[in-house]
């Protein structure tokens, strides 16, 4: 074989000669060692510092993103924090209720890289991050020096067909990361929880994207290395955690907490109050599942009488959310369904009282006691089953 076939050999074939199928197979394994970066080093370690990495996985990580994305630590995490801290008002760099879901979804990696050179973010968010010899002087300074050695090895190993596989390792972020996750993140999906911004969990089942696609599980305990929180949800990334748990690349430092529940006291004290604070989102996704139920009932009911359907379908997905994230165009007919069905618009009352339990910031911690003992007392008379057996509940609430 002369030079000439033995070049058109390689860029055919590169050095490893792989099928169709197993250059697809390869390509998937690529991407997803690049998404478990992400979420494990760069999201969960560094951004918000709810694990520990032993060095070796910690740069291992470090390397591979700045082969597989450029990746500059400091920038990730700086511009991620400042999202948590502004989230959804003016200066979250990406988000779709500022910028709109259009230009977050195609345009999310220029939306990072503007602010990504806005140095008092950098200052203000970026402490704590890697600044040894190694980041100074090759992942920061030659950032872009790795994707170019990426693709080098990628033509290298799989001759032509190794410019494609390239070009999707390039994409993979920019699309999963800046586009779906802030993006549809914040737009389209489902709640577990009522958190204060508009984050929704894209999928129950976290592994394409490594666990990052329940948001708003995430966005609601931000600080928990742990993303999945319900017994149908499966973060692949905390399953990577616990396996370098095991063998000593990592440790755990928080997750989410649960509520502990033991008898029900007599009366609502300050360490009943301290727990149900402590697991606020908890009680009110529980809230939630009984102001659905109730709504149901009241469809059931409604249809002997032929009363308005679609205003109870309405209520039954909005009237469990914080009245200011309702609709604007929705609030009237909610309104009026509360109007015509007192055991809702009892359930939104006490809901809307058991939130200021958290949300005040002038009363005191006995005044707050009280006030729960009389909201307790309150559902229990109330002669609704549901609130009766929440005020059960939060009375056998422990800290």
């Amino acid at each position: 074989m002369n030079f000439l076939d033995a070049a058109v050999h390689w860029m055919s074939n590169g050095l490893v000669e792989t099928s169709w199928w197993q250059i697809v197979l390869i390509t998937l394994a690529l991407t997803h060692i690049t998404i478990a970066s992400v979420t494990i080093f760069l999201h969960r370690h560094q951004a918000h510092r709810s694990l520990d990495l032993h060095p070796i996985p910690s740069h291992f990580f470090r390397f591979w993103l700045w082969l597989t994305t450029g990746q500059v630590t400091k920038e990730w995490a700086s511009i991620h924090r400042k999202h948590h801290a502004k989230c959804e008002q003016e200066g979250d760099p990406h988000s779709p209720v500022v910028f709109g879901i259009k230009k977050v979804l195609t345009q999310g990696y220029e939306l990072y890289r503007a602010e990504a050179v806005n140095q008092d973010t950098m200052r203000r968010y970026g402490h704590g991050t890697p600044d040894d010899w190694i980041e100074r002087n090759l992942y920061t300074r030659f950032s872009t020096l790795g994707v170019a050695l990426m693709l080098v090895v990628d033509v290298a190993l799989f001759g032509a067909i190794g410019i494609t596989v390239w070009a999707v390792q390039m994409l993979w972020i920019p699309i999963t990361a800046a586009g779906i996750i802030n993006g549809l993140g914040h737009y389209w999906g489902y709640r577990n929880f009522e958190a204060v911004d508009a984050s929704t969990n894209v999928s129950p089942w976290g592994i394409l994207i490594g666990g990052e696609e329940l948001h708003n599980n995430h966005h609601t305990y931000p600080t928990s290395a742990k993303l999945s929180v319900k017994p149908y949800e499966f973060d692949i990334g905390w399953v990577y955690i616990r396996c370098m748990e095991m063998v000593g690349w990592a440790k755990v430092r928080k997750t989410a907490p649960h509520l502990v529940l033991g008898d029900v006291k007599p009366v609502a004290d300050e360490k009943t109050l301290e727990a149900i604070i402590a697991n606020r989102y908890e009680v009110m996704a529980a809230f939630a599942r009984e102001m659905r139920r109730a709504c149901k009932a009241e469809m059931a009911a409604a249809r002997t009488r032929r009363a308005d359907m679609q205003a109870l379908e309405v209520a039954r997905r909005w009237l469990h959310r914080d009245d200011e994230k309702v609709p604007v165009e929705l609030r009237p007919k909610l309104a009026q369904v509360r109007a015509d069905h007192p055991v809702l618009e009892q359930m939104h009352t006490m809901r809307e009282e058991l939130r200021q339990l958290w949300s005040s910031t002038t009363a005191t911690r006995e005044q707050l006691a009280a006030d729960l003992q009389a909201w307790c007392k309150r559902a229990e008379n109330s002669g609704i089953a549901a609130l009766k057996e929440l005020s059960y509940t939060l009375r056998a609430a422990k800290a």
